[in-house]
């Protein structure tokens, strides 16, 4: 296990809360680059509220958040975005631009505010493009992609950032099977190369194929973190989502699903 003081992202004791309600409690987690880490709970658990906390967006009610092994708080916003690239659930095209324009958002941490994109950067965010299935798309206006489309073209904003840790929020949102295995596999691959990845989720099966650790928020101040393979189970997932949920095997392992009547 890498130190907290030397790994990619880091929090010690965190406390995530909204007025009269405390959603997580003492959280404790050490992301290690090659780490994918997946995040599971019902709506209004505190997913997104410990995303963005982790990401500096957010001051936390208690605790210490640390990247590369220095406080949030002692780090710009400019080294923060150099390092770490958040996706958001869902984003606003306020003005006009083309889907490349768009795309190379993600290398003003790089290039400075007073700074051009140069050749390099415009390279990198076709690669990006490129890499999500929106190359042909590039010179459209980002107005017309459909919402799967305009999803995958976030996904490749934050991959033209280039960073060493990632922040999904809900990647696969708005997108078809095909393209939620694709990103996923995308992003899977960024832990290969030694990224770390944190990412939201609702479906239970693809944190299990893809994260090799899971935690769970059940939006009372309790969390469970461990390896996916001990974390996934039918009496925890039925705490966590207030349903019952049956392992069902398939293929040599199990895939979770809702139990009960349909009626």
């Amino acid at each position: 296990m890498v130190a907290a003081d030397s790994a990619a992202l880091a929090c010690r004791d965190l406390a995530v809360a909204v007025p009269g309600r405390r959603l997580v409690d003492g959280l404790d987690l050490v992301l290690e680059p090659g780490d994918f880490l997946a995040v599971l709970g019902r709506n209004g658990t505190g997913k997104t509220l410990t995303l963005l906390t982790l990401a500096g967006l957010r001051v936390p009610q208690s605790g210490e958040v640390r990247l590369q092994g220095r406080t949030l708080a002692e780090l710009k916003r400019s080294q923060i975005a150099r390092e770490l690239a958040l996706l958001p659930q869902s984003v606003d095209d306020a003005f006009p631009a083309t889907v490349l324009e768009t795309v190379l958002v993600g290398r003003h941490p790089h290039v400075g505010p007073l700074g051009w994109e140069t050749a390099g950067d415009r390279r990198i965010a076709c690669r990006a493009l490129d890499r999500v299935g929106l190359a042909p798309f590039a010179d459209r206006d980002i107005a017309t992609l459909s919402g799967g489309e305009r999803r995958r073209a976030a996904i490749a904003q934050v991959l033209t950032q280039e960073p060493q840790v990632y922040l999904l929020d809900e990647p696969t949102n708005h997108l078809d099977p095909q393209h939620q295995l694709e990103v996923l596999r995308l992003f899977a691959g960024k832990v290969r190369d030694g990224a770390a990845v944190i990412a939201t989720l609702h479906d239970v099966n693809l944190a299990a194929r893809f994260a090799q650790r899971c935690l769970l928020l059940y939006g009372d101040g309790r969390w469970a973190l461990g390896p996916t393979a001990s974390v996934l189970s039918e009496s925890r997932l039925s705490e966590l989502y207030a349903v019952p949920m049956a392992a069902v095997p398939w293929r040599g392992r199990h895939v979770f699903m809702p139990d009960g009547p349909s009626l």
